[in-house]
């Protein structure tokens, strides 16, 4: 192709849709032809211009790809390979998702799952991976079926929440959702909640260091009073797996929930993740994660639309997925 759209960050207000060609593209050795991208709060963000989520410009948005190689320098990878990208710094340090050409280093690369598509891989997107890494974390502490009180899970209605929702639900957890939008609780209960909690009770109680043990475990995309809020009442020897700010990035809480409760607090980052646990949270979610549920909390989208797509879920009216197709 000779030229193609991107979305382009420039610094100055507004992405622009713009019209490339080869040599905008860095000089990575892996190029890929994109069929479908993702929309993650920070997308909003960059797209909007409107937090410095972006490192340099000029920087095509996008946090995800999904599509296939055309060229490839690096053995790893040939022509009309099946592939997806996600964190690695796409839309921050180096161009990402929003094109219909890009360029990237061969260790970033994951085989698609055969049993997905691309449109289904980026329903998943940054935000599936961050889930099931998630899982897995606390599985590693010990966490299975049938604990007391189950699992909390904060932001529920946005990305990483629903598909947490989803794949808990699935692995045979009881899930309590925690939410301020009461509109999504009726989808939440389809994707698999047993019980709903308001943002607003978790916020009300972040003041006290312990407070009566309620769940075995948690996974919290919020931070700040919320996740303090989490701490305090999880279960003696739990673990709360953190992997969000939407609520902010301070942590008001105290010593009291490790050493008197024992709980763990795991950090998950999704971002610069090993390969090996990579692949394995892909191959749990492309055998894990029932396609009903992944199709019912998605919803497709043309590039064309991604500015009023990004003030949608900086506004939070976005519930669960939505892919970018950009070839439209």
């Amino acid at each position: 192709m000779t030229s193609f759209p991107a979305v382009v960050a420039t610094g100055e207000g507004p992405a622009e849709l713009r019209e490339l060609t080869e040599a905008d593209l860095p000089p990575d050795p892996v190029t890929i032809e994109v069929t479908h991208s993702s929309l993650n709060y920070k997308d909003g963000l960059a797209v909007t211009n409107t937090a410095p989520i972006v490192r340099s410009f000029p920087m095509v948005c996008g946090a995800d790809l999904a599509g296939r190689v055309v060229a490839s320098r690096d053995p790893a990878w040939r022509p009309g390979d099946e592939v997806l990208v996600t964190g690695w710094g796409l839309s921050e340090t180096h161009p990402g998702g929003y094109t219909r050409l890009q360029r990237v280093r061969p260790e970033w690369v994951v085989r698609r799952p055969e049993t997905l598509s691309a449109e289904q891989a980026m329903a998943i997107g940054t935000a599936g991976l961050t889930a099931m890494l998630c899982v897995m974390a606390l599985e590693r502490h010990g966490l299975v079926p049938g604990a007391p009180g189950g699992v909390l899970v904060t932001g529920a209605a946005g990305g990483v929440g629903s598909l947490a929702v989803a794949l808990l639900a699935e692995l045979g957890h009881e899930v309590t959702a925690a939410t301020g939008r009461p509109e999504t609780r009726a989808h939440l209960a389809d994707l698999g909640a047993a019980g709903f909690v308001d943002r607003a009770e978790l916020a009300e109680g972040a003041g006290r260091p312990l407070q009566k043990e309620r769940w075995s475990a948690g996974i919290d995309t919020v931070g700040s009073t919320t996740l303090a809020s989490a701490l305090s009442r999880t279960r003696y020897g739990g673990a709360v797996a953190a992997c969000g700010l939407a609520g902010g990035s301070d942590l008001p809480t105290t010593v009291l929930p490790f050493i008197l409760r024992g709980v763990a607090l795991l950090g998950v980052d999704s971002v610069r993740c090993p390969a090996g646990p990579r692949a394995e949270a892909w191959r749990r979610l492309s055998t894990e994660l029932p396609p009903d549920k992944l199709r019912s909390l998605t919803r497709v989208e043309p590039m064309s639309r991604i500015h009023a797509l990004a003030e949608e879920i900086l506004a939070g009216r976005v519930h669960g997925r939505v892919v970018i197709d950009t070839r439209r």
